[in-house]
């Protein structure tokens, strides 16, 4: 278990967390250039907004909007159902 302590302006938060976690986020914020608690401060930001307008899309989310056509009365639950039992049997 490892104990993060995040201070941030003239506000301390202390978390109980997994070492992995801890280390693979530490990592990932060392490649994105940022600090854990700036990232953690984002995450929390983006949880908490009160404006919550359309999520932002990215560029390849956008290319591939309406790259697959399907019929009106298409049913994915179902669809997904049959896969699931195909799978499983």
């Amino acid at each position: 278990m490892h104990v993060l302590i995040i201070k941030h302006m003239d506000t301390k938060l202390t978390l109980k967390l997994n070492n992995g976690i801890v280390n693979r986020a530490k990592e990932y914020a060392k490649e994105q250039g940022t600090s854990l608690s700036r990232m953690v401060e984002a995450y929390f930001d983006s949880l908490t907004k009160k404006d919550k307008k359309k999520p932002k899309i990215s560029p390849l989310v956008k290319s591939l909007s309406g790259v697959i056509k399907l019929p009106e009365d298409y049913d994915y639950k179902k669809d997904y159902a049959e896969y699931l039992a195909k799978k499983y049997k």
